[in-house]
């Protein structure tokens, strides 16, 4: 199992302090809609309702964004991540990024 490192949106950790800042990581994936998706989601949207396949891709890019913010902390040595911070975009017309980004800290 890899290291574990503590992960938050907020700029300070209670107890720790942070001792040096290694630099701004990120994490992101890119990910398509596909025509099953649409279909799906064209009926979904005249009679109301969650979208469960957009959610379920949704929350797929996230956990995949987030995992890979937090291996480039681990490669650059941090303890920890903060000022963690979600951010979508639309990249062409039906494929859109997903990207997670902090601060790699060391703490004491």
């Amino acid at each position: 199992m890899g290291k574990e490192i503590i992960v938050t949106t907020g700029n300070e950790i209670p107890g720790k302090k942070v001792v040096r800042v290694l630099g701004v990581v990120r994490g992101s994936t890119v990910r398509a809609r596909n025509i099953g998706r649409d279909f799906g989601a064209g009926l979904k949207n005249l009679i109301g309702g969650e979208i469960k396949t957009y959610t379920q891709m949704t929350a797929q890019a996230r956990d995949e964004a987030f995992n890979r913010m937090v291996n480039a902390a681990v490669d650059k040595g941090a303890d920890a991540i903060i000022g963690v911070r979600f951010m979508t975009s639309m990249v062409m017309q039906g494929a859109s990024e997903m990207l997670a980004y902090g601060t790699a800290v060391k703490l004491k």
